[in-house]
């Protein structure tokens, strides 16, 4: 069992970044709320939710459609608050309703202004599968995903020792919840496969500079093995971006700024399926 933090990798080193930021403050929320509710205690409240992993990956799998992970985000670190009218269960019920996969709810407190709260609140409100998004590093983590509703949780390997996050996958299993793996590189590709992960994500932007480079996806699409399901992450934004990568190989994405910051993310959403399934939008690539 992994219970307490063990985002060490990302810390390590004299230069500081902002995963390391985030990861401390991490540190120091969820010892925080360890001490307001112990662990036994939040073991019990976890064991009355029933999470849904494999419909979770299910969701993600489907070739009728365009597989896509809405997400729910108030604040961004590279561009500050997105929505000041910010109402997380409203966008997933415009989001379940505009034809989306799946919810990916920011629970990250410092520096994304989210709550396990808002994942609460999107749970009452939908029944598509729940993504918990946030840097878990704990099981104290993954049962408070489970108790607050989340399907899936989010694991970022470059945040994590290749035994934890191993350990974290299979506590997290255990528990009924899918992972969403998250990768940056083929080092860290490599890892994730080594682990057994089934659902893996390829995240354009660089956590630590938040820099996005659309040939990571590019590059990564071709390592990740038959069978596991891809994500293609951040940075997307026109139907033609869908397009693009679901014919290099990916099967779902991953799309927050670009609908948190329309005046209407549920009807930007609709639009966005619907020209990337008729391939309207083909000739643009969006680099």
């Amino acid at each position: 069992m992994v219970r307490t933090p063990t985002l060490t990798r990302a810390i390590e080193g004299s230069s500081p970044d902002l995963l390391r930021t985030i990861v401390a403050a991490t540190q120091r929320a969820v010892e925080v709320r360890t001490q307001r509710r112990p662990f036994g205690a939040l073991e019990e409240l976890a064991r009355r939710s029933s999470p849904r992993g494999e419909a979770f990956r299910a969701a993600l799998s489907l070739r009728t459609r365009l597989n896509v992970i809405a997400e729910c985000k108030r604040r961004s670190p590279a561009r500050g608050v997105l929505c000041r009218d910010y109402d997380p269960r409203s966008l997933a019920r415009a989001y379940a309703s505009a034809g989306a996969a799946a919810v990916s709810v920011l629970t990250e407190p410092t520096f994304f202004d989210g709550s396990l709260d808002h994942l609460r609140s999107v749970r009452s409100a939908v029944e598509i599968p729940l993504l918990c998004k946030d840097f878990i590093a704990s099981e104290y983590q993954l049962l408070e995903a489970r108790a607050s509703g989340a399907d899936a949780v989010l694991l970022i390997v470059a945040g994590l020792e290749g035994r934890a996050l191993q350990q974290l996958m299979s506590t997290a299993s255990a528990l009924d919840l899918a992972t969403l793996v998250e990768v940056h590189d083929a080092d860290e590709l490599a890892e994730a496969v080594d682990a057994g992960a089934t659902v893996i994500g390829v995240n354009s932007r660089n956590l630590r500079t938040l820099e996005v480079d659309r040939d990571v996806s590019d590059a990564l699409i071709t390592r990740i093995p038959s069978g596991v399901v891809s994500v293609a992450e951040s940075g997307l934004q026109r139907a033609g971006d869908l397009v693009q990568l679901r014919e290099a190989g990916y099967d779902a994405f991953l799309i927050g700024e670009s609908l948190i910051t329309s005046s209407d993310p549920g009807a930007t959403l609709r639009t966005l399926l619907a020209e990337a399934s008729t391939g309207a939008d083909r000739g643009e690539s969006g680099r």
